[in-house]
């Protein structure tokens, strides 16, 4: 999968299969067209530490090969020199990750854009430079909120 800034994952409930628009205060819109959703492709996706300025084609399959240790299923490997450590994390359940692409570049945050889904994920690597992910890190709680939300707010068996 290329890095860039024309791509970026969402992670969404299985059930928001439709046209969505999400409203912001400057009341511009963003619209996802889920038209091509059926045939997207199953993506490898990473989340890096840093901003990376460039959007085009990378072969990251071929350049980017992490080790895994046996003990602690902790993942290493070097990026530009430097030593990241990473974890695999999934979905929560019920949820897929989508990797959105914008259609039409839009000139301000003003105007409405839409974006399209480009392919879909149920797990990423998180990588943290120097020491490995943990739960306290707010990507990791974030996976585990969905979870969290439906204790507090679910329905109480009686």
């Amino acid at each position: 999968m290329p890095y860039g800034v024309s791509h970026y994952a969402e992670v969404v409930p299985l059930r928001v299969w439709k046209t969505v628009e999400r409203m912001s205060c400057n009341t511009s819109a963003t619209h996802l067209d889920v038209t091509s959703l059926g045939q997207v492709k199953q993506a490898q996706v990473h989340l890096m530490p840093c901003e990376i300025e460039y959007n085009g084609p990378a072969r990251v399959s071929e350049y980017f090969a992490s080790t895994t240790k046996d003990r602690k299923q902790e993942k290493t490997v070097s990026f530009r020199g430097r030593g990241l450590k990473g974890q695999e994390i999934s979905c929560p359940q019920g949820y897929t990750g989508l990797v959105l692409k914008e259609i039409n570049k839009h000139g301000s945050d003003q105007e409405d854009r839409t974006v399209r889904v480009s392919s879909v994920f149920n797990k990423l690597t998180y990588w943290n430079l120097e020491t490995p992910p943990t739960s306290d890190d707010t990507v990791v709680m974030a996976m585990d909120w969905p979870e969290l939300a439906d204790a507090i707010h679910g329905l109480v068996a009686e």
